[in-house]
């Protein structure tokens, strides 16, 4: 049975039991991203979440990968727009030298400035794969053009001058504002009980946390709904269109995934059927949602010649006002409402998979997810529910990002 503790300076502890495995995965989730920064201090999340790994009054950079590595775990992170997470995996039995890896770096790195320096030069090679990857930058692109360049419009990696510029006292500012219990989640999910769970949690992590009181900033981002063009000297033109989606946990979100997943989310969607396998204008093309606090997007991407992109987007746009005109058939209907339930029960078989959704629905709803009652919900939406929603996508009303050679 998932359980919940909130401790009394505001840390919440989740704790995912699964019987039939073997590892735990243990989870740190902080309310810190991108959107929260300002243009002065964009990328300081990534660059932060990098820097915990730098080093530590007990352990260098090598010895925290080499203690985990020595456990056959695994230690990572990653930062997005709303979040930054740090996780460990291990087999059930070494879950505590895992954890005592997390806690130390997790409250203890040193941020020593030569470390800080040549993990900079890492991030800016990052920033350069980053632009080299022409798809991955049109999702950028788009983000901007949608939102602006603020919130949810800035990047996550940052600008190569905040990079450079970034300082010790700038990254210990930033975390001192926001690794604050209130807006910390940990997770643990696997071959683990909730009384072995607490005792780490209380050991490891509750009893360090120096500080309290946090306030989350109050950042809101609307739909801008701009094109923009960057030009780059590469093969394919890369093209990105974002319309007005639903907010995370909306009471309209699994009408918008099943309508998601029949305009463009496999190769039986709409999209990939008429431009890839009978126009031909494209060999990646497909739709997503994206989902934050207060607002989201349904995005359409398509990789095409540069001499069929004018043709790919009337063949996009003549498929979309068709399907937000028709809606969903019965067919298309009960197909995507299999792929979404297989996905999500899937999901169920990755203690990684778990940490993150439960920890994430906690972090963002101030709730405690109930699988069971999500499987229900999916199960009990309709083919109605769905075209209601289809019917809404404004398609005269959107963003779009172009990354291609200059013509």
């Amino acid at each position: 049975m998932v359980k919940l503790k909130t401790y009394a300076n505001g840390l919440r502890l989740i704790v995912v039991p699964c019987e039939g495995s073997y590892s735990v995965t243990c989870g740190l989730l902080v309310g810190a991203g991108s959107r929260y920064e300002t243009p002065e201090n964009n990328g300081i999340s990534h660059f932060l979440e990098h820097m915990t790994f730098k080093g530590t009054p007990t352990r260098t950079p090598f010895a925290i990968s080499d203690d985990i590595d020595k456990i056959g775990g695994q230690i990572n992170a990653f930062t997005n727009k709303e979040s930054t997470c740090y996780y460990v995996r291990s087999v059930a039995e070494n879950t505590e030298k895992a954890v005592d890896v997390l806690s130390d770096i997790f409250f203890n790195s040193t941020f020593d400035e030569g470390e800080l320096d040549r993990e900079r030069t890492v991030i800016l090679e990052e920033l350069n794969m980053a632009e080299d990857t022409p798809d991955d930058l049109c999702f950028d692109v788009l983000a901007e053009a949608h939102f602006g360049k603020t919130g949810l419009g800035a990047t996550i990696l940052g600008t190569k001058e905040n990079i450079e510029k970034f300082r010790r006292d700038d990254v210990v500012k930033y975390k001192n504002e926001f690794y604050m219990p209130e807006n910390t989640v940990i997770c643990f999910a696997g071959k683990i009980t909730f009384e072995e769970a607490e005792g780490l949690c209380s050991r490891y992590f509750a009893s360090k946390f120096t500080r309290s009181g946090f306030i989350r900033p109050e950042i809101t981002s609307k739909f801008i709904g701009k094109s923009k063009t960057v030009n780059k000297d590469i093969e394919q033109a890369h093209i990105c269109f974002g319309f007005q989606g639903v907010k995370y946990a909306s009471e309209k979100t699994d009408a918008a995934t099943l309508a998601n997943a029949a305009l463009g989310g496999g190769m039986s969607s709409v999209l990939f059927q008429k431009v890839r396998e009978e126009l031909g204008l494209a060999y990646s093309v497909y739709s997503f949602v994206s989902s934050y606090l207060d607002c989201g997007s349904l995005c359409i991407y398509a990789g095409v010649g540069p001499k069929n992109k004018n043709k790919a987007t009337d063949a996009i746009f003549t498929e979309l006002k068709a399907f937000n005109k028709r809606g969903l058939t019965e067919s298309e209907f009960l197909r995507s409402k299999e792929q979404i339930k297989s996905g999500f029960v899937f999901s169920r078989e990755s203690m990684a998979t778990q940490m993150l959704l439960y920890a994430k629905y906690l972090l963002y709803t101030g709730e405690l997810f109930d699988f069971d009652k999500r499987l229900a919900e999916i199960n009990a939406v309709t083919l109605d529910d769905v075209n209601d929603y289809v019917r809404t996508i404004d398609t005269e009303h959107y963003s779009s990002a172009t990354v291609a050679r200059k013509p």
